[in-house]
């Protein structure tokens, strides 16, 4: 007797396991993370994602912010340069202190360590 199960070709076992490794490849986002999503989205995104204000001068594209040692303006990329960038605006960017709460700050700069996937 030969049981079904076991008899499956190599070239399909392969091409099932390499689908669920790209299934699991990243991890799920924290609920922090998937606020910082929302909150980017709603707040962000307009400029630095779609420019569809049609702003002369593009914003910087923030997609791996954190990789680099260094934001576009040359301030160091680290959590606290990044938030007073946020809070306080920085050239065209306007402040966002009195339209975003502390813990919206922290879950989009939780979100950009992601690297905005």
């Amino acid at each position: 007797m030969t049981s079904l199960g076991c008899r499956v070709s190599l070239p399909v076992t392969l091409l099932f396991v390499a689908a669920l490794a790209g299934c699991h490849s990243r991890n799920a986002l924290t609920p922090q993370q998937a606020e910082g999503k929302r909150v980017y989205n709603v707040a962000c995104a307009h400029c630095h994602e779609q420019n569809d204000l049609a702003l002369k001068k593009v914003p910087p594209n923030l997609h791996g912010i954190f990789s680099r040692t260094t934001l576009p303006d040359g301030a160091p990329a680290i959590d606290p340069e990044v938030k007073r960038v946020i809070m306080t605006g920085k050239g065209l960017m306007p402040p966002f202190q009195y339209q975003m709460t502390q813990d919206q700050l922290n879950a989009v700069v939780a979100y950009l360590h992601t690297g905005l996937r």
